[in-house]
């Protein structure tokens, strides 16, 4: 498994994992990604903050890096850490360690970047994948409400958040 930067040739394929992963959190009733802008992939692509975890041809996963997301983590914003966004697993790839590959690559992207974190958030409601994410090594730290509008995406409007980190 490699871990890479995703090109503007994957975007399709990156479109397709997301539709994956919405047909997933349909049949198991959970929270749903809206249809993410084409505009946001490329320029996280262009921004070389979109990556790809492939074996040989094939696209096992994709996710995204941010160093700053202060309307999500407030005052911790300031802490020098890196936020993973966006994970999507090709299910032919569901139970291979995806996300154990993301940690490991995230540890040591951390450490070149000279960040103490790797934070994430989910959908608040989502028991299955809260304990998931505690699994894998990530600390459980509250959960966030985002009331109403705000400078958020449309489908944060009026959810709940459960908040992870690690600390290195």
């Amino acid at each position: 498994m490699l871990i890479s930067n995703s090109s503007p040739e994957d975007i399709e394929t990156i479109f397709k994992l997301y539709r994956s992963a919405v047909d997933y959190q349909k049949a198991k009733g959970y929270n749903l990604w809206p249809e993410f802008e084409r505009e946001l992939i490329e320029r996280e692509i262009k921004e070389k903050r979109l990556y790809k975890i492939t074996e040989g041809e094939e696209m096992a996963c994709t996710f995204s890096v941010a160093y700053s997301d202060p309307i999500i983590w407030d005052e911790k914003n300031a802490d020098p850490a890196m936020y993973l966004h966006r994970i999507s697993t090709n299910l032919n790839f569901k139970g291979r360690g995806m996300m154990q590959l993301i940690i490991d690559w995230s540890k040591e992207h951390a450490k070149q970047t000279n960040k103490k974190f790797i934070r994430m958030d989910t959908w608040g409601d989502n028991e299955n994948l809260k304990n998931y994410y505690i699994n894998c090594g990530f600390t459980y730290l509250k959960q966030k409400h985002f009331p109403g509008k705000n400078e958020l995406p449309e489908h944060y409007w009026g959810n709940t958040l459960s908040l992870f980190e690690i600390k290195l």
